[in-house]
């Protein structure tokens, strides 16, 4: 994982002593206190750097403030990728994970840190022409459909499924969630969650997903940088559908022809000189799977929607004081900017 970590935040701290004296009961550690430092990446869980003498390990944590029903999972978490684990070779190896809340005021776990550098919203971090870059790009495809292949009653997953419906019950829920989390600054969406209601298509199968595939997410070698090693933020991971996965991953890809308000609110180099457009992605995926979508307008709709609710659960947070992270002041202006790509695409 490429040192992006910063000092921690004062309304992110945590007792190190306790956290410390607990990891000690569950693995072997370098003697004395680590140093700790927090990543800024990411607007979910907390993520720090536990740097001990030679030895670094990453600690994940649920935020402060409202959380959505069934988000912030720390156990959930932490048990999808340790039975990934022995079947998909790019998950992190878990460490240990506490439910007791009394020793930093949360549940958190511990993972083994993965070396290498991660690509961050400015740059991809390695020096890379535009054909390997568009090389890079396809790998991480490849490794979404490696995910997509994998046994889940193998891994001991199946019951993180709840069977047929899923589609149905995405669509239903993230409705829920944006009428739940909407402030006065942001549209309705009510054409849109209608619109996606009406449009839904049945479940194209059932597989695991990780639900967060991004530039962001993944950890490049650090003596090859067109090599994989990890895939990170497995927090929404869970069985369903391949295409609603494939349309969450690319709500997030802006390229280099998007409009600029858009391009303002890139959080990966997704429009790095050889990238490949989203419709190539498609294409390349549908090819390499052997699935064919059966309205690639819906799953590319549902997933801006979807990031346009968790964007506005986060602002939900700063709206209400529940968080002081300058970062999140300003998510209610690509939520706006969602809805209107959304109808966009809804007119054909």
């Amino acid at each position: 994982m490429s040192d992006g970590a910063r000092a921690v935040r004062d309304e992110d701290a945590f007792d190190v002593p306790a956290m410390d004296g607990w990891l000690r009961q569950h693995t072997e550690l370098p003697a004395g206190l680590p140093e700790v430092r927090q990543f800024s990446g990411g607007a979910s869980n907390l993520t720090y750097l536990l740097r001990y003498d030679g030895h670094d390990l990453i600690l994940r944590r649920p935020p402060a403030g409202t959380k959505a029903k069934g988000a912030h999972d720390m156990a959930r978490e932490y048990r999808i990728q340790a039975a990934l684990k022995p079947v998909f070779p790019y998950v992190p190896e878990m460490v240990a994970h506490c439910n007791d809340t009394e020793v930093i005021g949360s549940e958190f776990y511990v993972m083994e840190r993965v070396e290498g550098t991660i690509p961050r919203r400015q740059e991809l971090g390695v020096e890379l022409t535009p054909e390997q870059t568009r090389q890079l790009c396809f790998t991480m495809i490849d490794i979404l459909v490696d995910l997509h292949q994998v046994d889940a009653g193998q891994a001991g997953l199946t019951d993180l499924g709840r069977g047929d419906g899923y589609v149905e019950r995405q669509v239903t829920g993230w409705t829920a969630r944006y009428r739940k989390a909407k402030t006065w600054n942001v549209p309705s969406y009510e054409r849109v969650m209608a619109w996606l209601a009406a449009n839904q298509p049945a479940d194209s199968g059932t597989c695991v997903i990780h639900n967060d595939f991004r530039l962001d997410n993944i950890v490049l070698a650090p003596d090859d940088p067109l090599t994989v090693v990890g895939v990170l933020d497995w927090e929404l991971a869970t069985l369903g559908d391949p295409w609603l996965d494939l349309g969450s991953a690319l709500a997030y890809w802006v390229q280099a022809d998007d409009d600029w308000a858009f391009r303002r609110f890139r959080l990966q180099p997704s429009d790095a000189p050889g990238m490949p457009s989203r419709d190539e992605i498609v294409r390349y995926y549908a090819d390499r799977s052997g699935l064919t979508p059966e309205n690639w307008a819906f799953y590319e709709v549902f997933g801006l929607f979807r990031l346009a609710v968790i964007a506005q659960q986060i602002y939900y947070r700063y709206h209400h004081k529940q968080t002081r992270n300058p970062r999140f002041k300003s998510l209610w202006l690509p939520v706006n900017l969602l809805e209107r790509r959304c109808r966009r695409i809804m007119r054909g």
